[in-house]
């Protein structure tokens, strides 16, 4: 079992709101951090059918004779009358806090319907797949457990499997190509959906081209993007936009892309073992993305306002990630070797352009914590899994 970051947060939500969204990729660990964190709610599962069928029919009733406890509704965008009749049971009662607890990983569905009938009423979290400080329990060896993290992802089910991951990441993809996908109305061929994901997986952390893509799979401009934006809002990829003072430019110049579990990147990529890992090319840019998306997991749980960029000049220096907290923003680069006094160096001279009030580097060596120069600082990604900037 995993001790997940986001306890504390959700527990804070249900002291503040009579109702929570808890969204995420499938297979997340939606359910068992909703069960732990409210042990004395009732579960209902809206996918199962019968109880789907008794609950379209009449949701309100439903809610009103079960809610004693509290509730905990799964898959809710299962039900869409759900919405509105929990908008009526909470305003009925709109002094309880913390009464129903929805779940769901079709993003857009639950969005929609929050946005139309629970706006101010809901509390939101998104819950990401385990980052490292989460799996100490189960593996307290600190380079064991973030070199098993790396190469199976942090999809709990993954993890588990250790060097059989793959099995569980193919049993994954083909059911939310072939099941998940028709369902948020992507009526893209399983066979195209694979193969783009593929190519994103050889490209990962690279800036989104859609053209290039669309013309590399002989479809159009359109297909392309409305898959790019199916992954995205299914929590399979993220979209990094670089950064500029000119909020505006943000929209208009092209992210980069990351499939965010390195189980699934690796999956893709046909690599299955840390020295296929260690010999492909792709190995830089996975270890950037891992990174990457540990501390975003962590901020964004820390800091829910926080916002994520990317920092790149026209002669070609960048900054891997900026963590703009608002008044101050904070640039890492990650780096899959040892950090050097010359990246330190070209990283420094980047800072006043990017605005950054600070810079780390993050890699892979076992050196204590230390300064490269008056500016950047050097750590190892196992010296602290709980560390942010």
């Amino acid at each position: 079992m995993h001790h997940r970051l986001a306890v504390d947060r959700l527990r804070s939500l249900a002291t503040r709101f009579p109702a929570l969204l808890i969204l995420g990729a499938r297979q997340v660990g939606k359910t068992t951090l909703a069960r732990q964190a409210f042990a004395g709610h009732a579960y209902i599962d809206l996918e199962d059918p019968r109880t789907r069928e008794t609950w379209t029919e009449d949701p309100r009733f439903q809610l009103d004779s079960q809610v004693e406890h509290g509730l905990i509704l799964d898959e809710a965008q299962a039900v869409p009358q759900l919405f509105a009749a929990l908008r009526g049971a909470i305003d009925a009662e709109r002094g309880a806090r913390g009464r129903f607890i929805v779940l769901g990983s079709a993003q857009p569905a639950l969005v929609r319907g929050v946005s139309e009938s629970l706006a101010g009423r809901v509390g939101m979290l998104e819950l990401d797949p385990l980052v490292a400080a989460e799996t100490a329990v189960a593996e307290p060896d600190v380079a064991r457990r973030w070199h098993r993290h790396w190469l199976c992802g942090g999809f709990p089910d993954a993890w588990a499997d250790g060097p059989e991951f793959r099995d569980w990441h193919e049993a994954y993809l083909r059911a939310y190509i072939e099941r998940d996908l028709p369902q948020l109305g992507v009526t893209a061929e399983p066979l195209l959906a694979r193969r783009l994901l593929t190519m994103l997986a050889h490209q990962q952390g690279g800036l989104l081209n859609i053209s290039n893509l669309a013309a590399a799979l002989g479809v159009g401009h359109g297909k392309v993007a409305r898959l790019i934006d199916a992954f995205e809002a299914t929590f399979i990829l993220r979209r990094l936009t670089p950064w500029f003072r000119d909020v505006g430019k943000r929209l208009t110049k092209a992210p980069k892309l990351y499939l965010r579990d390195s189980g699934m990147l690796h999956h893709l990529l046909d690599i299955g073992d840390p020295d296929q890992l260690a010999a492909h090319p792709i190995r830089g840019a996975s270890w950037e993305g891992f990174v990457l998306e540990d501390l975003l997991r962590r901020e964004h749980l820390a800091r829910p306002q926080s916002s994520f960029h990317f920092w790149r000049t026209a002669a070609g220096g960048e900054i891997d990630l900026l963590i703009d907290r608002g008044a101050t923003r904070h640039a890492v680069e990650i780096k899959a070797g040892r950090a050097s006094a010359r990246q330190a160096r070209h990283l420094g001279d980047m800072l006043d352009d990017a605005d950054a009030t600070d810079a780390w580097i993050v890699d892979q060596d076992t050196a204590p914590p230390g300064a490269l120069n008056p500016r950047v600082r050097r750590r190892g990604f196992g010296d602290g899994a709980e560390w942010l900037p």
